[in-house]
């Protein structure tokens, strides 16, 4: 038994040619497929042509749609049934080239058949008809649905990284429908502020626009509730759809909600302090800032609730980032005002301008500021589990080493205008015009990296000196085991701090195909010490733990 966890040169090397086999058979399929496909889109798009214009645009473009579909396709089919018959094997089937292959094409597949059809939809809405998109269209849901039906394949899906493709899904999903609902709501808000201003408003002008939004919208939405609630996206708790949910759902809504939340308080203010333009300019962005705000503002709240249901490290992600952009928007705020005021003291004709600056950077800062202030609470504790989370010392030192970097860019700045000022006095222009905006900047990114090189210092002292890492009473894990190994790993990892690697059993006992529980395998390990540790998991609930020499 000991000898299953010695690592001898020949496994070593016959590791390293499967890799790279699968790299380059994954690879080359990959490509391929997206020839293939590019050649069988383009001969489609004849087909829906009239005949007479079969040879449209010579035979250069329609030579290599031949060339494409009758060797690319060819190629594609018998590389695929070469790997497809390999899967059948069981380690074939975990690698992660072979999830990483399905994942991508799945995606690829999936964004352009979903933007060529909701193109074409929406050219038909507008009474165009292009037969490019719908041909696009139409081959790479041929494709997706190949791939979603390997993906979803009893005995040959993948193993590894099986979740990404539903995520990814969701992720373009949702994107499209928030692009699409912030047009829809932008165009019927815009029609309601022209049309209560008393502007000229043609009566269908804006149901062409608003029906080509809807298009968009409803598509992506769809898209993002297959994935979401059907492929089961919204249950997956890996850290990659940690990271989209953060990104997309919290992050990217967010900076949708503050950006149209500043531009409507611009253009409030604008009302009440400087109605120097017609009032159709000022209004013209409202539209715009009140459909990102409300779109930004729901997703960002319905992605929130499932956020903090999450694990601490996703809790604490999305809280960090969201104080992050509340802490850029009132920084930059800061900054613009420093600029305004400093606009006063310089040419005189820039005084409009610099209304309008100053405007601009109250708005900044009065969204920024509170939102920094709720989710940072500065003047809140620290609780222990805080202290302890990497993310947060991560995201301290990231804001101080970038501000500080403006702060030396700027200070740089502002040097080399003060001297070229000094040592060239016959130039025309103020010192104040030529150093006021990097010292707008440099005001703002000293600001923010003394307070965060401050509450680093804090948390070092409350933290206290940090002790060294306790040695592991376990080397290595191999851990050999069916069913659900991803998350047997993962809670040996978490119980031991081992690093684990997994040997799936090829074994063809239907009772065991489900595997143990991640728990009780991890309570197994509970007091082994040993630099290597064999665990062989199953058939049925047999636990057996190999202390390895070495």
């Amino acid at each position: 038994m000991t000898t299953l966890g010695v690592t001898t040169p020949d496994r070593v090397g016959r590791s390293a040619q499967l890799t790279v086999r699968r790299l380059i058979v994954f690879t080359l399929l990959f490509v391929l497929v997206i020839i293939a496909a590019i050649g069988i889109s383009g001969l489609l798009e004849r087909l829906l042509t009239a005949p007479a214009e079969i040879a449209r645009g010579g035979t250069e473009g329609l030579a290599r749609s031949l060339a494409f579909t009758l060797i690319g396709g060819p190629l594609a089919a018998l590389l695929w049934w070469f790997a497809w018959k390999r899967l059948a094997d069981e380690s074939e089937r975990s690698a992660v080239g072979w999830g990483l292959y399905v994942a991508g094409m799945l995606a690829v597949s999936l964004i352009a058949f979903v933007t060529a059809l909701l193109g074409t939809a929406s050219s038909l809405v507008g009474g165009d008809w292009e037969a490019s998109g719908f041909s696009t269209a139409i081959t790479w849901a041929a494709v997706w649905l190949w791939h979603r039906w390997m993906w979803r394949h009893p005995e040959k899906s993948p193993l590894r990284l099986a979740s990404v493709p539903a995520v990814v899904g969701s992720a373009y999903g949702l994107v499209v429908a928030v692009l699409g609902a912030v047009n829809v709501l932008q165009v019927l808000f815009e029609e309601a502020i022209h049309g209560s201003a008393g502007s000229a408003s043609v009566g269908a002008s804006w149901a062409l626009p608003f029906a080509q939004a809807l298009v968009w919208a409803i598509g992506g939405g769809l898209v993002w509730w297959w994935h979401w609630r059907y492929e089961g996206a919204r249950g997956v708790e890996t850290k990659f759809a940690a990271v989209a949910l953060v990104v997309v759902g919290v992050l990217g809504a967010g900076i949708l909600a503050l950006v149209g939340a500043g531009t409507l308080v611009f253009v409030l203010l604008r009302l009440a302090f400087a109605r120097t333009d017609p009032m159709d300019e000022i209004v013209d962005p409202l539209g715009q800032a009140l459909a990102s705000a409300a779109i930004g503002s729901l997703v960002w709240a319905y992605h929130w609730r499932y956020a903090m249901a999450r694990s601490l490290g996703t809790r604490q992600a999305s809280i960090l980032v969201i104080s992050g952009v509340g802490l850029g928007a009132a920084a930059t705020g800061i900054g613009i005002i420093v600029n305004s005021l400093l606009a006063d003291l310089g040419d005189p004709l820039v005084g409009p301008d610099a209304r309008l600056l100053l405007l601009g950077g109250i708005s900044a800062l009065a969204i920024g500021g509170p939102v920094w202030w709720l989710f940072w609470k500065p003047r809140q504790l620290v609780a222990p589990d805080e202290l302890k989370y990497t993310g947060r010392r991560v995201y301290l030192v990231t804001v101080f080493g970038f501000s500080a970097l403006v702060a030396l860019i700027t200070l740089l700045v502002v040097g080399y205008g003060l001297f070229e000022f000094l040592l060239e006095p016959a130039t025309t222009g103020s010192l104040i015009d030529r150093i006021r905006v990097p010292l707008g900047l440099l005001v703002a990114a000293a600001l923010v990296a003394i307070y965060h090189f401050s509450v680093w210092r804090r948390d070092q002292a409350l933290a206290g000196p940090a002790t060294p890492a306790p040695k592991r009473p376990i080397g290595q894990i191999i851990l050999v085991a069916n069913g659900d190994t991803e998350s047997q790993a993962r809670a040996i990892q978490d119980a031991t701090g081992a690093p684990v690697t997994v040997w799936r059993r090829a074994t063809t006992d239907a009772d065991a195909v489900h595997g143990l529980q991640p728990a009780t395998i991890a309570a197994a390990l509970a007091g082994v010490g040993a630099p290597r540790v064999l665990v062989l998991a199953g058939p049925g609930d047999r636990i057996e733990i190999v202390p390895l020499a070495g």
